[in-house]
Formats: structure tokens, sequence, C-alpha cells
């Protein structure tokens, strides 16, 4: 069982930044690829960007402008989120997963979890 654990979060004012981490279990963590979702109040989990096991990136358009880098360290088994100019809308949870679908197509599930940090954005 491959198990998560996000940090980082917390109380920012607009404009601010943070650094959300995200510390994978799974000895065989360089092979996953990974992603950041979010989930506000009354809104569905959303994506937010991606890695590959690779390092290849991804970003929602959400995240397009510039304000998320996605990155790994495969030496501490570590994703993160870089968030700089984060705006109220951007209070949400922050979710991590690990997925092997890429590698083992759609039996490989919907990968793992963690419980989520959150990031709250205001004045």
């Amino acid at each position: 069982q491959v198990q998560l654990v996000e940090s980082g979060g917390g109380l920012v004012q607009p404009g601010g930044s943070l650094r959300l981490s995200c510390a994978v279990s799974a000895i065989t963590f360089s092979i996953y690829d990974m992603a950041w979702y979010r989930q506000a109040p009354g809104k569905q989990r959303e994506w937010v960007a991606s890695i590959t096991s690779g390092g290849r990136t991804d970003y929602a358009y959400s995240s397009e402008e510039g304000r998320c880098t996605i990155s790994r360290d495969n030496a501490e088994n570590t994703v993160y989120l870089q968030m700089n100019s984060l705006k109220p809308e951007d209070t949400a949870v922050y979710y991590c997963n690990a997925n092997l679908r890429r590698l083992l197509g759609e039996p490989a599930g919907p990968g793992y979890w963690g419980q989520g940090t959150q990031v709250t954005v205001s004045s």
C-alpha cells in the first residue's frame, strides 16, 4: 500500500506564496506519475498539475498563468507544488495523487491519495 502525506499549506494573504510537499512511502516512487488536485468548498475536485516519472509536466488551465510549478525529487520520494501570486480563489484543500495508469492502464485504478493540506488565501 502506498501512503502519501501532504504538508506546507496554511493561511496567506493575496499575492503570497506557498510550497506544498507530498511525501510518498512507496519504495518504487520513481516509477509513479504524480499529480496535485484541489477541492474548494461546495465544488468538485479539480486537477491542478501533473509530473510523470520521467519529469514531463502538465498544467490545468487554471495553472497556466505561470503561478504554479510542479517538481519532484526521486531521491527524497517527494513531489512539490510551488504556488506564487496566490488569489482568494486558490483557497482549497490540496491533494496529492500517485498513479500508474500510464504504465499499466486502467487496471491500475485511480491511484493513491493523501489526506490533503488546507490552503487559505485571505486578507
